[in-house]
């Protein structure tokens, strides 16, 4: 049996080596390393899958992030509604800008944020929501936008998790996450569904202006070359990466498929088992299952962490420490938020092994191994 990963990038890589190589090899043949051909193909393909006018690369989802905000005009002070139950990159950025993040609590199904925790933390400070879709699964985006509207509230996705997950609404229209709100932010990290082979990130919105400013924004603020409009920040995306993409894209929802049958085998084994909480599978959204996260009751959460390790079966903790309770944010007080869910979670999820690769032999393994700690401990 192969080695069990989190994410198994090598057997991936394998299976698309010759494509891979052919273009990296081109790209290093011809040297237009950056803003190179391969960059404008990789946004106008993502454009396209997305169904958004406009996408713009740029080095890292954190930089996506802070680059939103920047685009979005916000002032020191400013308020900005975000999970705490989440990667610190979503959070980080807003106190970086001199922004005032405003911890909420999740929903316990889903993990994503709550609307009705949104409407109670609105005070007339507040200028944006930050919502996650957490482990692939989209947050309650139909109600969201209604409180943002409601409230003249810029909303800024973090779909780092969960690029290619759609979005069904009530009156039966379907969009893709990211393209939901006034904008939309991605990671391209290794690990992601949509990976590549280094940093990279990209920024989707439909709205004209505000691309615009964006596109200045990751550009030194520039629109012409040496005429500097705006301050920005130099933030792109290389040509090696978005060749790696460009591939990589056409084979997404082919990825997404393949960790949705592994997370198929998951829900049926653990069925049996009372005390493990399978992952929600809202009916608003295609869970892409970034992370198959359990939540546990009545199982040692660091009991089962270690027992899988002594077998050479890697999980993580995502996250242990919630973003309100982070040394980083003491100065806003945040440590004094009551997020009872957050809370809870941080003590009870565990998350298994889930990617493209993953063999049948690998589960059976992996299953086997937890039935064992499961009723021992029982």
């Amino acid at each position: 049996m192969k080695k069990i990963q989190m994410v198994d990038l090598i057997s991936q890589y394998q299976k698309i080596k010759p494509e891979i190589n052919s273009a990296i090899t081109s790209i290093l043949e011809s040297a237009q390393f950056i803003n190179g051909p391969e960059v404008k193909g990789f946004q106008t393909d993502l454009e396209t899958y997305l169904g958004a006018k406009h996408v713009i690369p740029c080095a890292n989802g954190t930089d996506a992030l802070q680059v939103a905000l920047m685009g979005l005009g916000l002032k020191p002070g400013d308020e900005v509604i975000t999970p705490s139950f989440t990667y610190i990159a979503t959070t980080e950025v807003i106190a970086l800008l001199g922004l005032k993040p405003v911890f909420v609590d999740v929903d316990r199904d889903t993990f994503c944020v709550d609307a009705e925790a949104i409407k109670k933390a609105i005070t007339p400070k507040t200028k944006a929501i930050v919502p996650v879709h957490l482990y692939g699964q989209a947050a309650n985006m139909e109600e969201i936008m209604k409180i943002a509207n409601a409230h003249n509230l810029a909303v800024i996705e973090d779909n780092a998790q969960a690029i290619g997950s759609d979005y069904h609404f009530l009156d039966g229209t379907n969009s893709k996450t990211g393209t939901l709100g006034h904008v939309g932010c991605t990671s391209f990290f290794p690990s992601k569904n949509l990976g590549c082979y280094g940093d990279g990130g990209a920024i989707f919105t439909n709205d004209d202006e505000l691309a615009a400013q964006i596109r200045m924004i990751v550009n030194h603020g520039q629109s012409k070359r040496y005429y500097h409009d705006v301050v920005g920040v130099n933030s792109r995306l290389d040509s090696i990466q978005a060749a790696v993409l460009r591939i990589k894209l056409r084979k997404l929802d082919d990825y997404i498929a393949a960790r949705r049958k592994v997370a198929d085998h998951y829900d049926a084994f653990f069925k049996k088992f009372p005390g493990v909480k399978t992952p929600v599978r809202s009916n608003e959204s295609k869970h892409v299952f970034h992370q198959y996260t359990l939540t546990l009751e009545g199982v040692d959460r660091n009991e089962l962490n270690a027992f899988l390790a002594e077998r050479d079966i890697p999980s993580m903790i995502y996250y242990p420490v919630p973003a309100h309770r982070q040394k980083m944010f003491s100065s806003f007080g945040s440590e004094q938020t009551d997020l009872p869910v957050t809370d809870w979670l941080t003590e009870r999820v565990i998350s298994l092994p889930v990617h493209t690769e993953m063999e049948q032999e690998q589960l059976d393994y992996i299953c086997g191994a937890i039935e064992e700690f499961l009723t021992v401990n029982a």
